[in-house]
This record gives C-alpha cells, sequence and structure tokens, in this order.
C-alpha cells in the first residue's frame, strides 16, 4: 500500500492506469479516490489457454500445497526484469494508419516501473506498423516517439522485431495488429503464402516458411524482407543499440516465437490440452516435402503428412501415429517426416538470424558485445510426460522420451551468438492437470541443460500472467538458482490493466528488489 501510495503523489497520471474497482483509503496524504482503466480488455495474453472450466492450468489450491524451490544460497545473482509493454498502445484508424494512443499514461507507467527498481521494458516493434502500405517504405515516427519516452524514463529496452500479426476479434470488431496490408494483398491472391493444415485452412498470423527463398512478395523472397527490415530498424536506431537498446529478439514465427502454428487458440480451431496438428499443407511447404522424398527414393513419401496424426483436439491415444507401431513416429517414414519438418524451421532461423548476426557484428563483438541477439522459442509443456511428446512435434520440435530436440535448436542458437528466451518460469508441475501430462518443470530444466552444453544464454519468461507471491518466486528461483547461471534477464509478460492493481503491485515491487539487488 505505501509503495502504491508513494507512486501515486509522485506520478498523479498513474490514477487512469488503474482498475475502477481499486479504492485506495488515506495513506500519510493520499486520500480516498476512485480509478479509471488505463488499458484495454482485449489483450492477447496466454491467459486463453486457461479460460474454459475444464482446462484449468493454473489451480489456486494446488499453487498453496506446492513446494517451492526457494534459493537459500549466500550469493544472489542480479537478474535485469524487463516488463513487456501492451499491444494497444497502437491503434489503427479507419484510413489503416496507426497512432500511438495514451502517451501521458504510458509515461506515468513508465516512470512507476523506473520508481519500482525495473531494469527495462519490451516492446514489439511491428512489420505491420512500420512497413504497412508500400514494400521498403518504412516509417520509424511511432517508435522514435515511443523509444524517447523510455529512454526519458531511465529504462532500458529490449526490442522485439515482430514480424507476425496480433490481430483478434473483439465486441469492437477486428483489433490488433495485423501484417503488413501489402502482404495482406498479396495472401487474398495467393493463400499459400501463409501456413496450411490438412483441410487447408489457413493461418495469417506468419508467413510459411516455404517462402523464405521465393521471390513470391512483389519480387523479394519472404528472407529478404525480414532483412532489409532489420537492416533499416538498426540504420535508423543504431545510435541507441548498446546503450537504451541492448536486447533485440528477432520474430521467427507465431507470436515471435520459433515454431508452427500447431495450436491456434484465437480462432477457436485449437483448445488446451490438444495435441495440435502439422502445419505443412501450403503448395510450397508440399512441393519441399516431395523433393526430400524424392532424395532418398522414397517419392510417396512426398505428397503429404501423416493421415494418423489426429486432429487440433485430439488426445495422444487417439492418434495413432503417436502411439508407436507401423507408421508411426517411430518408423521409417515417422523419422523421415519429423526431421525434415523439425529441420526446415531450424534452417529457417539459421537463415534469419545469420542475418540479422551480420547487420548486427559491429555491436556483437564477442568479447564485449553491446547488445544481446535473441530468439524466442515456445513453451510447449503439455503431454511432455509421454514417450511421444506430440504437442512438441506437431509444434516443430523434434522432441521425444528418447531424443533431445532442443539440442539442435541451441547449437544453431550458439553459432550467431544468440540467446533463447524461454516461457514458463513461473509455473510448476503440480499445478498442472496431472491427466494432460504437463510437465514444465521437466521442459525447463532440459531447455536449461541444452542451453549450458551448447554455451547459449537464457532469458526467461512467465507464460501466465500472474502476481502472486508463489509465482513470483518460483520465478526468482528459476532465474537465480546457482545452477541456472545461463539465465541472463527475465521478461514480465505484460503491463495489463491489471498490473497496478494494489494487491498486485505489493507483490511486484519486493520481486523486483529481489531480482535487481543483493539482498532480499
Amino acid at each position: 500500500m505505501a509503495e502504491t501510495a508513494a507512486l501515486l503523489s509522485r506520478y498523479p497520471q498513474l490514477g487512469s492506469c488503474f482498475s475502477k474497482q481499486v479504492r485506495f483509503q488515506k495513506i500519510n496524504n493520499l486520500h480516498s479516490f476512485s480509478t479509471t482503466p488505463f488499458f484495454s480488455n482485449h489483450f492477447l495474453d496466454r491467459r486463453l489457454f486457461t479460460s474454459s472450466n475444464n482446462n484449468c492450468i493454473i489451480s489456486m489450491d494446488a499453487r498453496e500445497k506446492s513446494s517451492r524451490k526457494i534459493v537459500n544460497s549466500k550469493r544472489h545473482k542480479i537478474v535485469p526484469v524487463y516488463v513487456m509493454l501492451p499491444v494497444d498502445i497502437f491503434e489503427r484508424g479507419p484510413s489503416g494508419i496507426v497512432t500511438l494512443t495514451k502517451m501521458k499514461a504510458v509515461r506515468a507507467s513508465l516512470r512507476a516501473l523506473k520508481l519500482a527498481g525495473v531494469h527495462g521494458v519490451a516492446v514489439e516493434v511491428w512489420w505491420g506498423v512500420v512497413e504497412c502500405f508500400s514494400p521498403m517504405i518504412y516509417d520509424w515516427s511511432l517508435y522514435e516517439a515511443l523509444f524517447r519516452l523510455i529512454s526519458e524514463a531511465g529504462l532500458k529496452l529490449h526490442a522485439a522485431l515482430s514480424f507476425h500479426s496480433d490481430t483478434r476479434w473483439t465486441v469492437k470488431g477486428k483489433e490488433g495488429v495485423s501484417l503488413p496490408l501489402w502482404i495482406m494483398e498479396i495472401g487474398a491472391r495467393n493463400k499459400h503464402i501463409y501456413y496450411q493444415d490438412q483441410k487447408g485452412m489457413t493461418n495469417g498470423d506468419y508467413l510459411t516458411l516455404g517462402v523464405d527463398h521465393l521471390p513470391v512478395l512483389y519480387t523479394r523472397s519472404a528472407l529478404q524482407c525480414y532483412e532489409d527490415f532489420i537492416f533499416n530498424f538498426v540504420k535508423n536506431f543504431g545510435h541507441s543499440i548498446g546503450d537504451l537498446i541492448q536486447e533485440i529478439s528477432i520474430g521467427l514465427g507465431p507470436s515471435g516465437e520459433l515454431r508452427y502454428p500447431a495450436h491456434p487458440f484465437a480462432d477457436g480451431r485449437w483448445m488446451f490440452p490438444g495435441i495440435g496438428e502439422f502445419q505443412c499443407y501450403d503448395k510450397y511447404m508440399l512441393a519441399d516435402l516431395k523433393i526430400a522424398a524424392d532424395q532418398i527414393g522414397k517419392p510417396q513419401w512426398g505428397n503429404r503428412g501423416p493421415q494418423n496424426a489426429g486432429d487440433y483436439n485430439s488426445s495422444p491415444s487417439g492418434a495413432p501415429f503417436f502411439e508407436g507401431g507401423e507408421g508411426s513416429f517411430l518408423s521409417e517414414y515417422g523419422h523421415f517426416f519429423l526431421n525434415w519438418y523439425s529441420g526446415r524451421l531450424i534452417e529457417h532461423a539459421d537463415a534469419i538470424l545469420g542475418k540479422a548476426a551480420q547487420i548486427l557484428k559491429r555491436y556483437l563483438q564477442k568479447d564485449h558485445p553491446s547488445v544481446t541477439l535473441v530468439a524466442k522459442l515456445g513453451g510447449i509443456y503439455w503431454w511432455y510426460k509421454t514417450f511421444s511428446h506430440p504437442a512438441e512435434l506437431t509444434a516443430g520440435y523434434y522432441n521425444t522420451e528418447t531424443r533431445d530436440g532442443y539440442d539442435s535448436v541451441t547449437s544453431m542458437l550458439s553459432r550467431h551468438g544468440a540467446a533463447l528466451h524461454f516461457p514458463c518460469l513461473e509455473m510448476v508441475d503440480d499445478e498442472t492437470p496431472s491427466l494432460y501430462d504437463c510437465s514444465p518443470e521437466r521442459l525447463f530444466k532440459q531447455i536449461v541443460d541444452a542451453s549450458k552444453q551448447n554455451f547459449v544464454h537464457l532469458i526467461g519468461r512467465n507464460t501466465n500472467e500472474r502476481f502472486d507471491k508463489d509465482g513470483f518466486w518460483q520465478i526468482h528461483a528459476n532465474c537465480c538458482h546457482p545452477g541456472n547461471d545461463a539465465v541472463k534477464s527475465f521478461t514480465f509478460f505484460r503491463l495489463t490493466k491489471q498490473f497496478f492493481w494494489h494487491e498486485n503491485w505489493i507483490n511486484f515491487v519486493p520481486f523486483i528488489k529481489m531480482m535487481s539487488t543483493n539482498s532480499y
């Protein structure tokens, strides 16, 4: 309560950042007040995984009962914390022009975060905002203004170069940031520039990796578009890299993560804990699959993906491909397909990160890097305890009980000096439904081990928005445990309307103190 009172006394603009329901009594010279909401109700966040009555991942009762891995070591590692800004600070008008909204509230929020001891903020730098109307016509004015606010607040910046979309349907209609309008015009004529499932349904969140090297985007390939965007970003903000900008993540797939859109929850096709579907049915991916099959003398394997792999909401027992036997993931065909499917995903990241590392070369000196290059992975923790790990396989991670699918990923990242951004740090196994063989803890340990083996730094992130003490303790334990030296920073996902509620803020401030000082 005292921390909130101090903030409101110093930054009265923060009144608009609190919910209407939050009312404070008189504290020192701060009188009771009623606040109005700042953030939109319509965020695309991971709580959608936990919204249904029967699919609750986070159980308060389980959380109270769960044991905690609290660090008792006298040596306390300092881990910088970034807070990801909301997506609704950008608003697209009827003409298609995007504007930066709520400037006063944003400025007050940034100052409050600085006062609380937060190291910096994370900001999605949207392809659909900067190169919106025409190819190679970049408008950085919104980000110049936003970065200026961040700098004036004394915060550092994680810039997430985002080549995906964040559109969603709300009561007001379609909202969020789309892919560039000129890309969508091409997609209206050629739906195969997007990933497709076995029924031919597309996912417009990200371009299929099948067009990475094909000049189907007004004479450019997707990889050339990404490279030109990264180059132009560095050209405009190079003077801030290493000072204001300390981390740069490169979008590699849906939600910026290196994965296939195998679990599309936004349009209702998938619900937790479905195994998901393989996304290789656009004509460009199928053409590549056919070439791969022909090369090994098995042309019959190149026409389509596995036909016995169930659908989005199947369980492993309902999909023979993941159960073993003839034609399963353990068969010769299964090994061929999964090697191709996951291998193309790694090649996709390898190509983009290679371009990014070259552009950022002067800032990535091996002995004294001034910025951290970052790649994000998805935390696919459900069905992890099964032999086949089906949800990971459909997402593109060839990880099973007998095969480490993350070694090849971290090995690739190591070649480019890139850090690995990974979620699930607030989660423990006994908070997840045992019926679905979840294990976020074992998954995170595997990621830590693979990162250590390949000398890759880790950047942590929470999967679900939560502000309880147990969640913060688990994050702290995962980041600061002596065995997790690879964890170099943490990104809190994200700044929403609940963030400054009193009951959340009084837990968040001590968490920041734990993470950023040498004392508890």
